[in-house]
């Protein structure tokens, strides 16, 4: 009897022990200067048109290049779009010829097959040339390749390798999860500050179509993320310019403002992130 007591009380602490560590989480690792783990942000290969929207707004709430999205859904300047028009935000699928044996002819035309279901434009969006990788001498097809695979010039890489403070000032605002608020950092200084680039990247927006962001600069870093530079006074870049981190691309002003200030924002395939989770953390 007192045996069974004593593995009765054994057991009882040891659950007592598990139900004590169980509710104690370990402390979340918080990991600076990457990329997001968690699975958010725009995700569908179209985008349904809602009133109000412009292409550029659209590119923005997805995370895109409004080039690219003009191109894939054939639109030309000044790029109409509708409420309840479907816009693929992704480049579609190429048509590719099957491999399988001929087939006997029938007399009939075969249909012909198209590689391109949308305009090019002559520069690829983001500066990667098209370039067929079939297109080798046939007399070196057979020899062993011992060249080693390296990322074309002017691509983007897969993160973001390193993050700067986008001007110089006081922090006055700071980013908010709600619905109605700050979407980014506001950072206050004297009228023409110097606003430099946040990272490497590549100028796929610089004019002032947005509304409430003034003259707005948007820098592409990645396939998916992207940083916003808004109410500036004088632009210095120009869309399709590659920059670097630390390169100055604006001045600090008051368009679309109340006050003179840079409104920074990053985003994550079209989502809103705090900027203080990329930005070292001691500023200049």
């Amino acid at each position: 009897m007192q045996y069974a007591v004593s593995r009765t009380f054994i057991v009882i602490l040891c659950c007592l022990a598990v139900v004590s560590c169980g509710s104690t989480p370990p402390a979340p690792v918080v990991v600076l200067n990457s990329q997001p783990i968690e699975d958010q942000g725009f995700q569908g290969d179209t985008y349904t048109v809602k009133k109000g929207d412009t292409l550029y707004a659209v590119a923005w709430y997805t995370g895109n290049d409004y080039r690219d999205i003009a191109r894939y859904n054939n639109l030309r300047p000044p790029y109409n779009i509708f409420p309840g028009q479907s816009l693929r935000v992704t480049a579609p699928q190429i048509a590719k010829r099957s491999s399988k044996s001929p087939t006997k002819p029938t007399g009939q035309t075969s249909p012909k097959v198209y590689t391109n279901t949308v305009d090019r434009t002559k520069e690829q969006a983001y500066g990667e040339s098209e370039k067929n990788v079939n297109r080798q001498p046939l007399n070196d097809v057979k020899k062993p390749s011992k060249s080693v695979k390296k990322r074309a010039p002017n691509a983007f890489p897969d993160k973001v390798e390193q993050w700067v403070w986008p001007a110089k000032g006081k922090l006055i605002a700071t980013f908010s999860q709600e619905e109605s608020g700050n979407k980014g950092v506001d950072i206050q200084a004297a009228r023409g500050t110097n606003i430099v680039a946040a990272a490497d990247g590549k100028v796929v927006y610089s004019g002032n179509a947005l509304r409430g962001y003034g003259n707005l600069i948007i820098i592409k870093h990645t396939d998916t993320f992207l940083s916003a530079y808004a109410h500036n006074d004088t632009i210095k870049v120009k869309e399709q310019q590659w920059v670097s981190a630390g390169e100055l691309i604006a001045t600090m002003g008051n368009s679309g403002s109340d006050s003179v200030k840079l409104h920074f924002e990053v985003r994550y395939r079209g989502k809103s992130l705090d900027p203080l989770r990329y930005l070292p953390t001691q500023r200049p």
